[in-house]
């Protein structure tokens, strides 16, 4: 678990810095959490969220975290982590997870298997999510990330989960024998 505590990113909108108080308290909080900004350099997944986030709120801090681990202890202890740490900052925090759902399966796979991992994120369970695909093998790159910041959200005291849309990249290219799915949900 990777977690960059200072500096700035830089994107096409401008430099966006890290939050360097909350990223020391997640880590304070995380045993299995370490500082390595080299980790975030071979990961695209959170670099492609800043500049939506800058472009609807303006000046934003945030702290990056990459996880690489689907052992199930470790994810609810950095949930609890960020939870604990968000509580205690006292500014209005918005968490972003991100991760494709399965990956180069047929159409009609991908909306099975996926619709099984959404259901558990729609239930705010992440103990669930992390059976589930790990059960029917579901290619969820972030499912850890998804797992901890589900226990995250639940400890912070989300109540509900909302399906924004689904869909797959053989809607676009019309190849319904190789797809990658995406799902938008919110959990408040």
């Amino acid at each position: 678990m990777a977690v960059n505590d200072e500096g700035d990113w830089e994107t096409p909108l401008g430099r966006v810095p890290v939050d360097t108080p909350l990223a020391r308290a997640i880590l304070q909080r995380c045993r299995q959490a370490r500082v390595d900004a080299a980790a975030h350099s071979r990961e695209h997944s959170l670099e492609v969220q800043l500049p939506f986030l800058q472009h609807l709120a303006g000046l934003v801090r945030f702290v990056p975290i990459c996880v690489g681990t689907l052992h199930l202890p470790n994810l609810l202890e950095l949930g609890h982590a960020v939870a604990d740490a968000v509580a205690g900052d006292g500014e209005e925090v918005l968490l972003i997870v991100s991760s494709d759902m399965s990956h180069y399966v047929p159409a009609t796979v991908a909306e099975e298997q996926d619709h099984k991992a959404i259901e558990r994120m729609l239930a705010i369970d992440p103990e669930g999510l992390h059976r589930v695909v790990l059960r029917e093998d579901i290619s969820m790159c972030g499912v850890a990330p998804a797992v901890a910041g589900l226990e995250a959200a639940r400890r912070l005291g989300a109540e509900q989960g909302r399906l924004v849309a689904y869909g797959h990249s053989g809607e676009t290219t019309g190849d319904l024998q190789s797809v990658v799915g995406y799902a938008g949900v919110t959990i408040t």
